[in-house]
């Protein structure tokens, strides 16, 4: 899970604008794989992007909780691009809505993310599409649910052991199925949006890393879900991300994935080894976010992709 090696920087001409080129070789496994880039970088996306809480948190809003150990400003570091070549304008909160629009936040607006985007820039990243479904809400939701089926415990249905699936399924109709798929029609907006504002850049979609054991259905007193409602968040991230990469793939952009390589590392695993921090966080970061080991997994698997 090592960074990638920086081996060479210089300096190119394209369209009449002096930009940085990057070459990058020996990837996290010791391999000789290289790719040429050029920035300018622009970061777009949400909390998983931006690092809430992760010290030390900078830039403008203040709101958007932007750490500068998030995994943006650790690719761009590695990559070697200049400050002046890279924007980071996740932002937490962030739908896809907020990408082509201002979006407010509780300490100052974050200006349309995409408008960061020109002819000039080269890399583009995307997280986004969590908060277009109600992630953390659900999550919240469903410890609530839990904590109640565990002090009652007396539940014998096995259709009663997932009360938070129950809550976001009427009947036939899988509620977040269908968010996931409007999510996903925006996105393919959106993608198309990128293009069109930055022609030459290449695009990577990051995926959502693991946030719930692959394996199991206790968390514990730190995410105390009811047995079945784990599977059920599980299998709604899956969803999402699955979308994420079909999305990403139509537009012609590559995606990324983080859910592998964080597998064993999610919010019930060990404090010394997980990505994800619980209800409760242990180390500096939102609850049920990346906590900084967690943001420089999702690097290295950004710095990994580029070397496809």
């Amino acid at each position: 899970m090592g960074p990638l090696a920086r081996t060479g920087i210089g300096v190119a001409l394209a369209c009449g604008v002096l930009v940085t080129a990057v070459t990058v070789g020996k990837n996290s496994d010791g391999g000789s794989d290289a790719v040429s880039l050029k920035g300018p970088y622009v970061a777009l996306g949400d909390s998983y992007t931006s690092g809430p809480k992760i010290p030390p948190q900078t830039g403008n809003p203040v709101g958007c909780a932007r750490s500068s150990r998030n995994y943006p400003s650790l690719v761009a570091k590695e990559l070697g691009i200049k400050a002046a070549d890279f924007r980071d304008v996740s932002c937490s909160g962030a739908t896809t809505a907020d990408l082509t629009a201002p979006q407010s936040t509780n300490n100052g607006t974050n200006p349309a993310q995409l408008s960061a985007l020109s002819r000039n820039t080269r890399l583009v990243t995307l997280g986004i599409g969590g908060n277009d479904i109600g992630f953390s809400s659900m999550i919240t939701t469903c410890v609530t649910t839990g904590v109640l089926f565990k002090v009652a415990d007396h539940f014998s249905d096995i259709s009663q052991k997932a009360p938070c699936k129950e809550k976001y399924s009427s009947g036939s109709t899988d509620q977040v199925a269908q968010k996931i798929r409007t999510a996903g029609n925006r996105l393919a907006r959106t993608l198309a949006e990128i293009k069109r504002a930055a022609p030459e850049a290449q695009v990577y979609v990051v995926g959502y890393p693991n946030l719930l054991p692959a394996h199991g259905t206790d968390c514990g007193s730190d995410m105390p879900f009811a047995p079945d409602d784990v599977l059920f968040l599980r299998q709604k991230e899956q969803q999402l991300n699955t979308m994420l990469y079909e999305q990403a793939k139509a537009a012609g952009a590559t995606y990324v994935d983080t859910f592998t390589p964080s597998l064993g590392r999610d919010a019930c695993s060990k404090a010394a080894t997980r990505w994800i921090e619980p209800l409760r966080p242990s180390s500096p970061a939102a609850a049920v976010h990346p906590n900084e080991r967690g943001e420089r997994g999702m690097a290295t698997a950004v710095l990994r992709a580029l070397n496809d």
